[in-house]
């Protein structure tokens, strides 16, 4: 905690400011008391920030939605004003440290037993949080809190309400991942739609990595997007978990959202043990607890009365004597006596680090405690790579950039030699390849990569392993690419979640000018492009047309087909692999189609989404927006 400063204001709200907390993105953070001496983290928008209508309006959709959660297994909302001239809210302590402090830091990876209660503890604080409207969307180890009463989950700064959403009042960008990378779930990677089952998935990477002290998919050192590929392709490294815990993080972790077990069928299945922390741990909470006493105690306040020389109201906590031997209100039985005094000291002191979350945060660092600096490892990432070559790069191996058969991306990523590094997408006119590449060598003009794996291959059980590929770097933005004899260049594109140009996002339906066949009202094709990275299902086909005999005479029922593509490039064109059928919209008479490429052009000064084969030349299928 750092001492006031003069710029600093004496007071907020009700609550009485002590010391400086820190400084977000979004505002300033102070530890506070208020009049009937609760320790509470109170938080206060920056001026410019409080000056835009449209941010203050998300603050207060988000503060009340934050309300509507209450205090089960969350921190509660103590107090707030969204109309002042600087809105502010002020929540309370949870006394406890992060999850990931304790197992990145400090103890290792937790008991089978105490992981369990850790599950159940927040299965329940996920299904109130759900009963209230909400999604968290970003649940990870350093927004859990360990306290002697259970864990506590934190920081909704991305949390949005579902019936916002579906009022169309998203607080996010329309497309935007949001999360955290390493422990997001597949469908946050996509950019679909995100609900509890979502967060189920998020809770089995938080137990792995409570369990075994690595997060499941591994971390953002190798590579944002090449863990969030990982997520949507990859089974998850669960070397070292204990066999009691298998079943329970592996169902959570099924990439089918439909199969994960519920917030509330994982509460009613599991124990809760008691205590639930290892001895250890609950002494190190004690010791916390006391030195973030003394440390506030002895905080001078800059340009004001320093904190002793103006007295706590009567019956703060700060002034209330310590009673190890005396069980709390709420304590339940069979606590040890160093359980008990572990939960009086740390109730008596209410101190501990800003453990509170942040409404409506604009950054993405996804940190921890208030003070505590940002998640992860805190280590940077190690590798070979120079900077010139990481990032996304795209090539066309047959045909030209404007009528391809064949082409490849290649995503690289930071690491060391002998690291799957490199991330490839293959697509030729009937087959779409997705793999991993190994680092081989890197110096300053040349990169290798050699063994290979595939990770996803459409059709199934197609695809075969890369061969060595060698880039050669020309300029800033052009590498040429050599794999055997075979020879391209391929230029540098965007990278990330959301590699679809804006122009193409959206739904289009047939150019009616180009619907020549009878009875064309029966004839319907439709195709819809969403935003998100390369490797994931974006476009979505729609048919519909009348049944045909053996004569070709139109029969009275229609055919309805549908089909998904995976994005294979994104550069100056769009790419996509072979289609694959909907088994809930398909008929026998439907037919899958391979590999295409879209593009935009205008014609009679309107925008037009033209989709071209990749098996031969032809004329493409037009399709204005719908």
């Amino acid at each position: 905690m750092e001492s006031l400063n003069a710029e600093d204001p004496v007071s907020v709200g009700p609550f009485r400011l002590i010391g400086r907390l820190g400084v977000g993105g979004m505002g300033r953070v102070f530890l506070a008391r208020s009049a009937g001496g609760r320790t509470v983290a109170v938080k206060v928008v920056h001026a410019e920030l409080a000056a835009q209508d449209e941010f203050r309006r998300r603050f207060a959709r988000e503060v009340a939605a934050l309300e509507r959660v209450g205090g089960t297994g969350t921190a509660p909302v103590l107090g707030s004003d969204t109309t002042a001239d600087s809105p502010w809210v002020a929540i309370g302590y949870v006394p406890g440290p992060s999850l990931r402090t304790v197992v990145g830091d400090e103890f290792g990876p937790l008991p089978p037993a105490t992981v369990r209660a850790l599950a159940s503890g927040l299965a329940r604080a996920l299904d109130h949080i759900h009963a209230a409207g909400l999604v968290h969307r970003d649940l990870k180890p350093s927004n859990v809190l360990l306290t002697v009463d259970g864990p506590r989950i934190i920081d909704f700064g991305i949390a949005r309400a579902v019936d916002t959403v579906a009022d169309g009042g998203n607080l996010t960008t329309t497309g935007a991942v949001v999360g955290s990378p390493g422990f997001m779930s597949p469908e946050q990677v996509r950019g679909d739609h995100v609900g509890p089952a979502s967060e189920v998935f998020c809770l089995g990477s938080v137990l792995a990595y409570a369990a075994t002290g690595r997060a499941p998919f591994g971390t953002a050192d190798s590579g944002v997007h090449a863990t969030m590929f990982r997520i949507a392709h990859d089974e998850p490294d669960l070397t070292d978990l204990p066999p009691e815990l298998s079943g329970l993080i592996r169902a959570c972790l099924a990439k089918d959202p439909a199969a994960r077990p519920t917030a509330t069928e994982i509460v009613e299945t599991l124990p809760v043990a008691d205590p639930w922390l290892p001895a250890d741990v609950l002494a190190r909470l004690g010791r916390h607890a006391a030195q973030l006493l003394e440390a506030e105690g002895s905080a001078p306040v800059e340009g004001a009365p320093a904190a002793s020389d103006t007295p706590p109201p009567a019956g703060t906590a700060s002034t209330e004597p310590a009673e190890p031997t005396a069980p709390s209100a709420h304590r339940r039985r069979g606590r040890t006596v160093l359980l008990a005094a572990v939960t009086a000291l740390a109730v008596a002191a209410a101190a501990t680090v800003a453990y509170a979350y942040w409404p409506g945060r604009g950054d993405d660092s996804g940190g921890t405690a208030v003070g505590g600096g940002k998640g992860g490892t805190g280590r940077p990432p190690a590798g070979i790579v120079p900077a010139a070559f990481l990032g996304a790069w795209e090539g066309v191996l047959k045909g030209t950039a404007n009528a391809p058969y064949e082409t490849s991306r290649i995503e690289i990523t930071q690491g060391p030699a002998g690291a799957k590094a490199a991330v490839y997408t293959h697509v030729t006119g009937e087959l779409l390849c997705i793999g991993r590449s190994t680092l081989v060598s890197a110096t300053d003009g040349e990169l290798v990569l050699g063994e290979a794996e595939i990770t996803a291959s459409i059709p199934a059980q197609r695809c075969t392993p890369a061969a060595r590929q060698t880039l050669r770097l020309r300029s800033t933005d052009v590498v040429e690419w050599g794999s055997g004899v075979a020879r391209s260049t391929f230029r540098r594109v965007r990278s990330g979640t959301d590699v679809v140009p804006a122009a193409y996002v959206g739904t289009w339906k047939q150019a009616p000018d180009t619907v020549t066949q009878p009875e064309p009202d029966r004839w319907s094709y439709r195709v819809t492009i969403t935003q998100g990275p390369v490797g994931a299902p974006l476009v979505r086909f729609e048919q519909s047309y009348p049944r045909m005999d053996d004569q070709g005479n139109l029969l009275a029922d229609d055919v309805d087909c549908a089909t998904t593509a995976v994005v294979g490039s994104a550069g100056s064109l769009l790419v996509l692999g072979p289609e694959t059928r909907d088994p809930a919209s398909w008929d026998p008479d439907c037919a899958e189609n391979g590999s295409s490429n879209l593009r935009l052009v205008q014609w009679q000064g309107r925008e037009r989404l033209q989709v071209y084969g990749m098996t031969a030349d032809g004329e493409p299928a037009e399709f204005v927006r719908e």
